[in-house]
Protein backbone atom coordinates (compact mmCIF):
# COMPACT_ATOMS: atom_id res chain seq x y z
CA UNK A 1 0.00 0.00 0.00
CA UNK A 2 0.76 3.38 -0.54
CA UNK A 3 1.43 4.97 3.18
CA UNK A 4 1.87 8.18 4.33
CA UNK A 5 3.46 9.20 7.59
CA UNK A 6 2.38 12.28 8.87
CA UNK A 7 4.80 13.15 11.55
CA UNK A 8 8.12 11.44 11.75
CA UNK A 9 9.09 10.93 15.10
CA UNK A 10 9.69 7.94 17.26
CA UNK A 11 6.46 6.48 16.10
CA UNK A 12 6.06 7.35 12.77
CA UNK A 13 9.59 6.79 12.14
CA UNK A 14 9.52 3.09 13.23
CA UNK A 15 5.92 2.18 11.57
CA UNK A 16 7.12 3.21 8.49
CA UNK A 17 10.28 1.60 8.50
CA UNK A 18 8.52 -1.81 9.26
CA UNK A 19 6.00 -1.32 6.56
CA UNK A 20 8.49 -0.40 4.09
CA UNK A 21 10.74 -3.64 5.04
CA UNK A 22 7.11 -5.29 4.22
CA UNK A 23 6.88 -4.07 0.60
CA UNK A 24 4.94 -0.96 1.56
CA UNK A 25 5.42 2.38 -0.71
CA UNK A 26 6.01 4.61 2.22
CA UNK A 27 6.46 8.72 2.41
CA UNK A 28 7.52 10.28 5.51
CA UNK A 29 5.97 13.82 6.25
CA UNK A 30 7.37 17.11 8.76
CA UNK A 31 7.63 20.22 9.21
CA UNK A 32 10.04 20.85 6.52
CA UNK A 33 11.41 19.05 3.34
CA UNK A 34 14.84 18.52 5.07
CA UNK A 35 13.49 16.36 7.49
CA UNK A 36 11.53 14.16 5.86
CA UNK A 37 13.85 13.38 3.67
CA UNK A 38 16.55 12.84 6.29
CA UNK A 39 14.00 10.44 7.93
CA UNK A 40 13.81 8.72 4.27
CA UNK A 41 17.31 8.49 4.07
CA UNK A 42 17.74 6.76 7.60
CA UNK A 43 14.88 4.39 6.34
CA UNK A 44 16.06 3.29 3.21
CA UNK A 45 13.89 0.74 1.47
CA UNK A 46 13.02 3.35 -1.11
CA UNK A 47 11.36 5.45 0.82
CA UNK A 48 10.49 8.93 -0.02
CA UNK A 49 10.53 12.17 2.85
CA UNK A 50 8.94 15.45 2.21
CA UNK A 51 6.34 17.79 3.98
CA UNK A 52 3.40 16.39 5.72
CA UNK A 53 1.33 17.92 2.99
CA UNK A 54 2.79 15.98 0.39
CA UNK A 55 2.69 12.79 2.63
CA UNK A 56 -0.95 13.37 2.78
CA UNK A 57 -1.15 13.46 -1.01
CA UNK A 58 0.93 10.61 -1.20
CA UNK A 59 -0.61 7.92 1.12
CA UNK A 60 -4.18 6.02 0.90
CA UNK A 61 -3.37 5.13 4.28
CA UNK A 62 -1.89 8.07 6.95
CA UNK A 63 -0.80 7.39 10.09
CA UNK A 64 -1.66 10.21 12.11
CA UNK A 65 1.45 11.30 15.27
CA UNK A 66 0.82 14.67 16.14
CA UNK A 67 -1.13 14.18 19.54
CA UNK A 68 -4.09 16.87 20.02
CA UNK A 69 -3.13 18.65 17.14
CA UNK A 70 -5.79 19.94 14.70
CA UNK A 71 -4.87 18.14 10.98
CA UNK A 72 -6.14 21.94 9.70
CA UNK A 73 -2.65 23.20 11.24
CA UNK A 74 -0.73 20.12 9.53
CA UNK A 75 -2.61 19.80 6.53
CA UNK A 76 -2.70 23.04 4.01
CA UNK A 77 -6.22 20.83 1.99
CA UNK A 78 -7.76 19.22 4.55
CA UNK A 79 -9.74 18.05 0.99
CA UNK A 80 -6.53 15.65 0.23
CA UNK A 81 -7.38 13.91 2.54
CA UNK A 82 -11.12 12.98 1.93
CA UNK A 83 -12.05 9.19 1.62
CA UNK A 84 -8.48 8.01 3.18
CA UNK A 85 -7.93 5.63 5.92
CA UNK A 86 -6.64 7.86 8.93
CA UNK A 87 -4.53 5.79 11.64
CA UNK A 88 -4.44 7.21 15.23
CA UNK A 89 -1.85 6.16 17.38
CA UNK A 90 -1.83 8.95 20.05
CA UNK A 91 -2.52 8.53 23.55
CA UNK A 92 -2.95 11.64 26.58
CA UNK A 93 -0.43 13.11 28.06
CA UNK A 94 0.69 11.80 31.29
CA UNK A 95 -0.34 13.74 34.42
CA UNK A 96 0.94 14.23 37.66
CA UNK A 97 0.84 10.72 39.67
CA UNK A 98 -1.22 9.29 36.58
CA UNK A 99 -3.88 10.61 37.82
CA UNK A 100 -6.00 10.47 34.84
CA UNK A 101 -9.34 11.89 34.49
CA UNK A 102 -12.35 9.81 32.77
CA UNK A 103 -11.93 9.70 28.88
CA UNK A 104 -15.23 11.23 27.84
CA UNK A 105 -13.69 11.78 24.19
CA UNK A 106 -11.41 9.84 22.68
CA UNK A 107 -8.41 11.25 20.88
CA UNK A 108 -9.53 9.47 17.74
CA UNK A 109 -13.15 10.44 17.96
CA UNK A 110 -11.92 14.07 18.17
CA UNK A 111 -10.20 13.79 14.96
CA UNK A 112 -13.23 12.12 13.72
CA UNK A 113 -14.81 15.35 14.35
CA UNK A 114 -12.30 17.40 13.21
CA UNK A 115 -11.73 15.73 9.53
CA UNK A 116 -15.34 14.35 9.09
CA UNK A 117 -13.92 12.68 5.43
CA UNK A 118 -11.36 10.79 6.21
CA UNK A 119 -11.90 7.13 8.00
CA UNK A 120 -10.23 6.91 11.53
CA UNK A 121 -9.35 4.07 12.98
CA UNK A 122 -7.09 4.16 16.61
CA UNK A 123 -4.42 1.35 16.84
CA UNK A 124 -0.73 0.71 18.14
CA UNK A 125 -0.99 3.28 20.82
CA UNK A 126 -0.78 0.16 23.62
CA UNK A 127 2.43 -0.82 23.21
CA UNK A 128 5.78 1.65 23.39
CA UNK A 129 8.16 2.16 20.67
CA UNK A 130 10.56 -0.20 21.39
CA UNK A 131 8.12 -3.60 21.13
CA UNK A 132 8.64 -2.44 17.66
CA UNK A 133 12.18 -3.22 17.64
CA UNK A 134 10.84 -6.90 18.17
CA UNK A 135 9.34 -7.55 14.32
CA UNK A 136 8.68 -9.26 13.80
CA UNK A 137 9.40 -12.90 14.94
CA UNK A 138 9.50 -12.40 18.79
CA UNK A 139 5.79 -10.48 17.89
CA UNK A 140 4.77 -13.38 16.80
CA UNK A 141 5.98 -15.89 18.75
CA UNK A 142 4.85 -13.84 21.72
CA UNK A 143 0.97 -13.28 20.27
CA UNK A 144 1.35 -9.73 20.76
CA UNK A 145 -2.14 -8.00 20.35
CA UNK A 146 -2.67 -4.47 18.22
CA UNK A 147 -6.18 -3.38 19.29
CA UNK A 148 -7.68 -1.95 16.55
CA UNK A 149 -11.30 0.20 16.53
CA UNK A 150 -12.82 2.16 13.75
CA UNK A 151 -16.46 3.02 12.54
CA UNK A 152 -15.65 1.71 8.59
CA UNK A 153 -14.85 -2.05 8.60
CA UNK A 154 -12.98 -1.69 5.52
CA UNK A 155 -10.35 0.72 7.12
CA UNK A 156 -10.21 -1.26 10.36
CA UNK A 157 -9.55 -4.42 8.38
CA UNK A 158 -6.68 -2.90 6.17
CA UNK A 159 -5.07 -1.60 9.61
CA UNK A 160 -5.94 -4.59 11.18
CA UNK A 161 -3.39 -6.23 7.93
CA UNK A 162 -0.89 -3.88 8.22
CA UNK A 163 -1.09 -5.11 11.98
CA UNK A 164 -0.28 -8.49 11.35
CA UNK A 165 2.35 -7.70 8.38
CA UNK A 166 4.58 -6.69 11.02
CA UNK A 167 4.54 -9.62 13.32
CA UNK A 168 1.39 -8.24 15.45
CA UNK A 169 -1.65 -10.39 16.38
CA UNK A 170 -5.15 -7.81 15.46
CA UNK A 171 -7.90 -7.56 17.63
CA UNK A 172 -10.98 -5.94 16.05
CA UNK A 173 -12.52 -3.84 18.81
CA UNK A 174 -15.54 -2.53 16.70
CA UNK A 175 -16.33 1.00 16.21
CA UNK A 176 -14.58 4.09 17.05
CA UNK A 177 -16.12 4.73 20.22
CA UNK A 178 -14.41 1.96 21.44
CA UNK A 179 -10.79 3.95 21.01
CA UNK A 180 -11.98 5.26 24.46
CA UNK A 181 -11.34 1.94 25.86
CA UNK A 182 -7.98 1.78 23.97
CA UNK A 183 -7.25 4.92 25.00
CA UNK A 184 -7.20 3.87 28.81
CA UNK A 185 -5.00 0.75 27.85
CA UNK A 186 -2.76 3.00 26.61
CA UNK A 187 -2.86 5.19 29.81
CA UNK A 188 -2.35 1.82 32.04
CA UNK A 189 0.39 -0.15 29.95
CA UNK A 190 2.16 3.24 30.50
CA UNK A 191 1.71 3.28 34.37
CA UNK A 192 3.13 -0.23 34.42
CA UNK A 193 5.70 0.60 32.02
CA UNK A 194 6.85 3.69 33.95
CA UNK A 195 5.16 3.78 37.37
CA UNK A 196 5.28 0.44 38.29
CA UNK A 197 8.66 -0.32 36.59
CA UNK A 198 8.46 -3.31 33.86
CA UNK A 199 10.06 -1.15 31.61
CA UNK A 200 9.28 -0.59 27.76
CA UNK A 201 8.63 -4.22 26.47
CA UNK A 202 5.51 -4.71 28.70
CA UNK A 203 2.68 -5.18 26.42
CA UNK A 204 -1.17 -6.17 26.85
CA UNK A 205 -2.11 -8.46 25.03
CA UNK A 206 -5.42 -11.05 24.81
CA UNK A 207 -5.06 -14.93 24.76
CA UNK A 208 -8.04 -17.10 24.17
CA UNK A 209 -7.43 -20.40 27.09
CA UNK A 210 -8.69 -23.70 25.72
CA UNK A 211 -12.09 -24.08 27.24
CA UNK A 212 -11.89 -26.21 30.37
CA UNK A 213 -12.62 -29.94 30.13
CA UNK A 214 -15.08 -30.23 32.95
CA UNK A 215 -16.59 -27.98 35.26
CA UNK A 216 -15.95 -28.01 39.21
CA UNK A 217 -17.05 -24.62 40.21
CA UNK A 218 -20.27 -25.13 39.85
CA UNK A 219 -20.53 -23.35 36.54
CA UNK A 220 -21.55 -19.72 35.92
CA UNK A 221 -24.43 -18.85 37.74
CA UNK A 222 -27.69 -16.49 36.09
CA UNK A 223 -26.92 -13.17 37.39
CA UNK A 224 -27.45 -9.28 36.40
CA UNK A 225 -23.57 -9.45 34.79
CA UNK A 226 -24.68 -12.24 32.34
Amino acid sequence: MKIGIIGSGNMGRSLGILWAEQGHQVYFGARTVEKGKAVADTAGNSTQGGTNDEAAAFGEVLLYTIRGVNPEEVVSDLEVLSGKVFIDCNNFEIPEGFAYPPIEQSLAEKLALEVPKVRVVKAFNTMAQEVFELVPTPLKDNNVSCFVAGDDEEARNIVMKLAEDIGFNPVDCGGLRNARLLEGMGNFIRFMIIGQKLGSYATISVNVLPAAEKERLGGRQVSKLN
